[in-house]
């Protein structure tokens, strides 16, 4: 079981091509590792072994054929509980959906699938992607597989407590305010929120049309750049869906950044927030190693991280609370406290702030434009603080505020969260690269470049 928890996608491909590893035996000994392992951990709401099986036998059979899909084809992955599967609830981590059956699959299942990829099960995730780690919900919250006292970051939490723990080398996760970088940050592993639009929304239930987001979650960066060619492009059928070109995301990955030029975003997470000694060392330790691969580093000075943040929460709880009014007005006591206290919020602003929050994004994507005009990514913290305690409520309310990774929600600009260590206690450390538009390639490249020198985000910890 150890070996298959830690094959990444790409190194599995090449077994399963070469037909070295059969797809069922790595699917059952993940399921087996899940089984051994996820009642400690609570990473998924549900998990589908007959299907994930079927799906594992129908893989095989194909690439004993000679037609093999692609990288993913056999490979395990996991959906965070907001993403629709055909014939299988979607709860959205809540008693108001616990008996929703969704009756197509979300875009992005359906790329994963003819992508030849195997759905072992469905994650946890705050309710409706916003109330935080709960224990009045029909289902547990993930817990941090570093330390299971801890709190995984969150909205996409099981999906990266899945991959922390070594249950799948792949699963998606929804980005918002944050919530694919978030438990990227803070389970040692690597979370891609791409350009606005690149990836299709269709299917996965929405927080904030406005700045919601689908991403890849993975343990490393190749594999992260490999989702992401699986399940980026083009979808007439959701209005945010840009109208661009498909790329090769691992086009650029191996190749040395030299002469490259990163701005440091320091402010972020030296004045409009101090971060965490240890995190901001492992930040600055990170842009040396940068400088040291030949990257030629300044710094930029953007907003103060409030603005960006303020603008950001009046949208996403003002659109969170249109799609939830119905519900509110009906079953209020059916939501958790943390969702309903938060969604709540929405209902008691004005739209007066709502459209000078638009006008404030309109500048500050402008802004953020300007300044990385002469730059080719930036870097800057994601969180500001390691995984809080799960028993520290004032802890995890803080970790909400505490991060950078709103403005880039708010820009619609591609970042990735990707680990710098782990700090004395034995927690995960994190940054974040951030691109300009629809400049992935380039944002994988530096994240790759950092990853190979420094070898952070191959590990996973010790379950037993």
């Amino acid at each position: 079981m150890t070996e298959f928890a830690t094959l990444s996608i790409a190194a599995a491909a090449k077994l399963i091509r070469n037909r070295d590893i059969s797809p069922i035996e790595y699917t059952q000994a993940l399921l087996d590792r899940v089984s051994a392992h996820d009642a400690k951990i609570n990473a998924f709401i549900r998990i589908m072994p007959e299907e994930a099986l079927a799906e594992a036998r129908t893989a095989e059979t194909e690439i004993a054929a000679g037609n093999w899909r692609g990288p993913l084809h056999g490979v395990p992955y996991a959906l965070k509980d907001i993403v629709d599967v055909d014939g299988v609830p979607t709860t959205c981590h809540s008693k108001i959906m616990a008996d929703n059956v969704a009756t197509a699959d979300a875009e992005v299942t359906r790329r994963l699938k003819a992508a030849g990829g195997v759905l072992i099960g469905k994650t946890s995730t705050h309710e409706f992607a916003i109330g935080g780690p709960s224990f009045d919900l029909p289902w547990p919250p993930a817990r941090n597989p570093w330390n299971p006292d801890h709190f995984t970051g969150g909205s996409s939490s099981g999906s990266g407590a899945a991959l922390a723990a070594g249950f799948v080398p792949a699963a998606i996760g929804t980005d918002t305010g944050g919530s694919v970088r978030n438990p990227a940050s803070f389970c040692g592993i690597v979370g891609m929120k791409a350009t606005y639009g690149r990836v299709s929304r269709r299917g996965v239930f929405p927080l904030s049309f406005s700045l919601d987001h689908v991403g890849p979650m993975t343990r490393g960066v190749e594999d992260n750049a490999i989702m992401m060619n699986a399940i980026a492009g083009h979808d007439a059928a959701d209005p945010g869906s840009a109208p661009v070109e498909s790329l090769d995301f691992t086009s650029l990955l191996g190749r040395d950044i030299q002469g490259m030029r990163i701005g440091v975003i320091r402010h972020f997470y030296n004045r409009d927030h101090v971060a965490d000694p240890e995190m901001g060392q492992g930040i600055e330790r990170a842009i040396d190693v940068l400088r040291g691969l030949g990257a030629e580093i300044s710094e930029i000075e953007l907003s103060p991280l409030r603005e960006y943040a303020a603008a950001n929460r009046v949208i996403l709880l003002s659109e969170a609370f249109a799609i939830h009014e119905k519900w509110f007005k009906e079953r209020p006591q059916d939501y958790g406290e943390l969702a309903r206290k938060r969604i709540i919020g929405g209902a008691f602003i004005r739209a007066a702030d709502y459209v000078n929050a638009t006008r404030t994004k309109t500048r500050l994507v402008a802004e953020l434009a300007d300044k990385m005009r002469d730059i080719d990514v930036a870097v800057t913290a994601s969180s500001m603080d390691p995984p809080n305690r799960l028993d520290d409520p004032d802890g995890l309310e803080a970790n909400y505020g505490r991060q950078a990774r709103a403005p880039f929600n708010l820009t619609g600009v591609p970042a990735i969260a990707v680990p710098t260590g782990l700090s004395n206690s034995g927690l995960p450390l994190s940054m974040q690269i951030v691109g300009k538009p629809f400049d992935e390639a380039r944002v994988y490249q530096v994240a790759h470049a950092y990853e190979q020198a420094t070898g952070f985000g191959a590990q996973i910890p010790n379950l037993d």
